[in-house]
């Protein structure tokens, strides 16, 4: 094992938290290894995850509280909460406000939750929330993200010419297969993981 891989635990159980709290107890800041190993386990141990994470929000002023909110929205969003998911995307971007931590992919991640469970009533939010942060758009996957929730929430308020526009939008950054960063032309596609939302926009485009 490696030095960094004690808090980088893909599973969990009794034996490996038991190795892994034993470790942290020894650990001088422990406020990165407690959300790293929360964000590794979001969406395979949740409850885990969210037992983590409620350590490290009890710590004094840990650091990058916005991230630690995205993980735990990933961990309510893998236990069916989705409400509880909205509200911690919501608590990541109030903490961007502050100015303090680094930005994460909120803007754009709670936007696509909205868009994938078609919670219409926070489809205007969405909308905003997409349109406030354009700026900050940069892998394909993030163009893909940005244009497929936009087209899907304005279909649904009616704008079907606008809807259009944004699925073939997002149907072209689906095709993109180099980044176009010189050495990780693979980062940031957006792969198969977004299959039923391509089959949704190739509807909404035609």
């Amino acid at each position: 094992m490696s030095r960094e891989d004690w808090y980088r635990n893909t599973e969990w159980n009794d034996e490996i938290a038991e190795s892994y709290f034993a470790k942290l107890k020894r650990a001088r800041s422990k406020d990165q290894y407690l959300r790293i190993q929360a964000n590794y386990l979001a969406s395979s141990h949740p409850e885990a995850a969210l037992e983590l994470l409620e350590q490290f929000f009890a710590l004094k002023e840990p650091f990058d509280y916005a991230q630690a909110y995205c993980d735990k929205a990933q961990a309510y969003i893998a236990l069916g909460s989705t409400e509880e998911a909205i509200n911690a995307y919501q608590c990541a971007l109030e903490q961007e406000r502050t100015g303090k931590g680094v930005l994460t992919e909120a803007y754009i991640s709670l936007p696509m939750l909205i868009a994938e469970r078609e919670l219409k009533e926070h489809y205007r939010y969405g909308v905003d929330l997409l349109k406030n942060n354009v700026e900050r758009l940069t892998f394909p996957v993030d163009h893909f993200r940005f244009h497929a929730a936009l087209a899907i929430f304005e279909m649904d308020l009616g704008n079907t010419e606008e809807a259009s526009k944004q699925a073939g939008l997002a149907l072209d950054a689906a095709q993109i297969e180099k980044s176009g960063f010189r050495f990780h032309q693979k980062l940031g596609l957006v792969g198969e993981k977004y299959a039923d939302i391509v089959s949704k926009l190739k509807k909404i485009y035609a």
